[in-house]
C-alpha cells in the first residue's frame, strides 16, 4: 500500500500573525512556522497503518523554502520519503490552485506505483477552510470520506467513523480514496532521537510547476478566485474598568452590560 499524506507549513499560532502589506497575503516570514498541528494527526494515522500492514508513507507539501520543515518533521515521525513542490509562482495561491497542484503531484507520485490512500488533516490552522480535500478528490476522480475520527482499511476499502453533534456515521469507500481526519483520531507521536537521525537519510524530492506540467498562469495571486482587499491590525487590549461596589454594584454591572448590548 502506498499512502500520501498532505502536510502544510503554517505560521505559529502563538506568534503575532499578520499579512504582507505589499499584496495582502499571509506573512510567512515575520513569524516562526511549523507543521500544521491538524496535519500531525494525518501523519500519525498513516504511520499506524504502516505499522499494522506493509505500507509506504510519502509526505507531500507545497510552499516556500521553509515548507521543507513540515516534510522534515513528518520524516522524523517515521514517514519514508517526502516531496516538496517549490516554485515562486505559487505565492498567493488559493484553495482551487492548491488542489490543482497537489492533484498533479499525487499523480506524479503514483508513477512509481499506484497511490492507494491520500490522507489529510481536516483543515489547515492558518486558512482553516477545510475545502482542499474535497477539491483534491474531485480533481483525482476519487471518493472522499471526510472528518474521520476512526479509520480502518480493509480489502480494497476504507471505512471511517464520523462523529457529529447529534449522530455518528460510519462511511465506507473503495480504494483509492481521499480521507481527511480530525484531531480525535489519535495522539501524534513525538520524533525520537533515532527518528531524527534517520530522517536525515530519507529521500526528499523538490518539484517545480514545470515538473508537474502546470503553467504559472494557473496558480498564484493573479489566478486566485478570492483576495484580501484590506486588513487592519487588532487594537491593543485596554485596561478594564474597575467598579467599586458601594451598594449599587449590581446596578452598575447591569448598566455596563446594557451599554455593550449584552442584555
Amino acid at each position: 500500500m502506498k499512502i500520501v499524506v498532505l502536510v502544510k507549513h503554517v505560521p505559529d499560532a502563538q506568534g503575532e500573525r499578520t499579512f504582507n502589506a505589499s499584496d495582502n497575503t499571509t506573512d510567512r516570514t515575520a513569524v516562526d512556522g511549523l507543521l500544521s498541528e491538524l496535519d500531525e494527526y494525518a501523519v500519525e494515522e498513516a504511520l499506524k497503518l504502516k505499522e499494522s500492514a506493509e505500507a509506504e508513507v510519502v509526505v507531500l507539501t507545497m510552499g516556500p523554502a521553509d515548507a521543507a520543515d513540515a516534510v522534515r518533521k513528518s520524516l522524523q515521525m517515521g514517514a519514508d520519503s517526502g516531496v516538496h513542490v517549490l516554485d515562486d509562482a505559487l505565492h498567493g495561491s488559493d484553495a482551487p490552485a492548491t488542489s490543482l497542484v497537489l492533484a498533479q503531484a499525487v499523480r506524479k507520485i503514483g508513477e512509481s506505483g499506484p497511490v492507494d490512500l491520500v490522507l489529510t488533516g481536516m483543515a489547515s490552522t492558518d486558512g482553516t477552510m477545510g475545502v482542499v480535500p474535497a477539491m483534491l478528490a474531485e480533481r483525482l476522480g476519487l471518493p472522499q470520506v471526510t472528518y474521520a475520527s476512526e479509520l480502518t482499511v480493509g480489502d480494497g476499502t476504507v471505512t471511517i467513523r464520523r462523529d457529529g453533534d447529534a449522530s455518528t456515521q460510519v462511511v465506507e469507500a473503495s480504494l483509492p480514496a481521499v480521507v481527511s481526519v480530525t484531531d480525535q483520531i489519535n495522539e501524534p507521536r513525538y520524533p525520537s532521537f533515532k527518528g531524527i537521525m534517520a530522517a536525515k537519510k530519507k529521500p526528499v524530492e523538490t518539484w517545480s510547476l514545470a515538473d508537474l506540467g502546470l503553467d504559472p498562469s494557473q496558480v498564484g495571486l493573479a489566478a486566485a478566485w478570492t483576495k484580501v482587499e484590506s486588513f487592519t491590525a487588532r487594537p491593543p487590549r485596554t485596561q478594564g474598568e474597575v467598579v467599586t461596589d458601594e451598594g449599587d454594584g449590581g446596578v452598575k454591572l447591569a448598566e455596563f452590560l446594557v451599554s455593550r448590548k449584552f442584555v
